[in-house]
Order: structure tokens, then sequence, then C-alpha cells
């Protein structure tokens, strides 16, 4: 199962490069396909750190938005460039560990299986302790309206197929409602316990109002969304004027499911 490992980085410089070489170390050669990194428009000299490491790894891709565009669209410029069928995702301020994504990697389901994305669940987190009271209340009040049983949306470590996602309806911060778009999509997810590490430079680009008022914005958008949308599974697909003596192809092929 060959992974593209993408980390979307907004002035990440002094903790970047440390992380890029530590999923190169910690996944696998036969695994890794790519490392993306998307710089959201950094000024801080995160391209210099990424550009200067272009020529020592070839699995590492750098891919910078001409403008500022936040984390979902970073994700998805990597995922559309991505080469690989299995997305890893982690944020670029080096708190995800590296060292847990293969673990992660063997619970998504083989061959189109399920579960389709599994997530991490961050153990003994080293945010602060107003940021930690915001992400849980944050988490309780979207179980709330969503029922998504997600515990950590925040988590930035999630492996998911490039071609589920695809499928899914793009939106600014739809990062943080992937577990509840994959479910709308009639898939099943998977959680498990990942490591949390201090930031080691520069500092969160979030406040806790803003990500609130946004997250109550987008709430309102998503639950609309799961509401409205309505994917019958395909029950037949056959082949028409099979050649003599071949049985018409009959299939039953998963779509999706109807949403809550």
């Amino acid at each position: 199962m060959r992974i593209a490992v993408i980390i979307p980085a907004y002035n990440e410089a002094g903790n970047i490069g440390r992380l890029v070489e530590e999923t190169i170390e910690a996944v696998p050669e036969a695994v890794l396909q790519e490392v993306i990194v998307v710089d959201d428009a950094s000024d801080d000299g995160t391209d210099a750190e990424i550009k200067a490491m272009l020529g020592r790894h070839k699995q590492l891709r750098y891919l910078r938005h001409g403008r500022r565009a936040g984390q979902s669209a970073a994700l998805r410029s990597a995922v559309i460039a991505a080469t690989a069928p299995v997305i890893a995702t982690m944020d670029g301020d080096g708190q995800n560990d590296p060292a847990d994504i293969m673990r992660l990697v063997a619970r998504l389901g083989r061959d189109g299986g399920e579960p389709a994305l599994v997530g991490g669940i961050r153990e003994g987190r080293k945010a602060k302790g107003s940021r930690k009271a915001a992400s849980r209340f944050a988490n309780w009040i979207r179980d709330k309206v969503l029922d998504d049983g997600c515990p950590d949306t925040g988590c930035g470590l999630k492996i998911y197929r490039r071609e589920d996602y695809l499928r899914l309806p793009y939106f600014t911060s739809m990062h943080r409602y992937l577990p509840a778009l994959f479910l709308t999509y009639g898939h099943e997810i998977a959680y498990e316990p990942v490591n949390d590490r201090p930031r080691l430079k520069g500092a969160s680009k979030y406040t806790n109002l803003g990500r609130a008022l946004i997250g109550l914005y987008d709430l309102v958008g998503v639950s609309w969304l799961r509401k409205r949308t309505s994917l019958p599974p395909i029950a037949e697909d056959l082949s028409g004027a099979p050649a003599a003596g071949e049985k018409a192809r009959v299939s039953q092929v998963k779509v999706g499911a109807s949403s809550k």
C-alpha cells in the first residue's frame, strides 16, 4: 500500500524541516511514495527550509499557494497532486508524531474495504488548558449536532484513500468535518490513540474565539449538507451484449448511504 504523506504548512520555519526528516525515517521506503509539503503562502522562511531539502530526498515535493487559502485548501491541493492511492495527513507544526503513521495505515480497509478513514486521538495533549477545554467543548457540540462519534476532530493525523476523499464536497474548513463527511458517504471510520508533542517553534495560527465562531458557522452548513445528501446503493450493474458463451456481468457496488 503506497502512501503520500501530506503536510500543510503556514509559517512553520524551524518545525517543518525536522518533521519531514522524521517522516521519511519513520515510514518504510517501500510504502512511502511521496511527502508533499503545501506552503500556504508563508512569509517566514518555510519555503527556503523545504527547498534546501529537495536535493537530499527524492520523495519530497513542494507546493506553494500564490495566496493564503487555509488548511483545507492546502490539503486539497496536495491530494489532487498526489500520485499515491492512500493519503496520510499531519499538521505542519510537528505536534503529530510520524511514528504513528504506519499503525494507523494498518487499520485502513484493504482493496476498497472499510474502514475508509482512520483518525488519530491525541493522548496527553500538550496544549494550554484553555485550548484543551475549548477543544472538548467543540467536539461535544459537534457530536451533538452531527452525531459523528469523533472524539478528536482537531487531530491532524488521519489516513484515508485518495479516491474516497475526492468524492467529498469541498469547502473551507472541511478538514475538521472529514469523519462526518465520510459517514455521510456511506463509509466506516476507526480511531487510534496517537502521540501529541509540544510545538518547538512559533505559535498556533488559531485562537479559541476565532475557531469557535467559524466552527459554529460551518456546523450549520455541514448539518444542512448531511441532511440534503442521499446516495442510494447500486443494486445492479449490467453490461450489455455479452459475447457468445459469456454471462452478463452483475455486480453489487456500495456507492453510499443516506445521511441522518
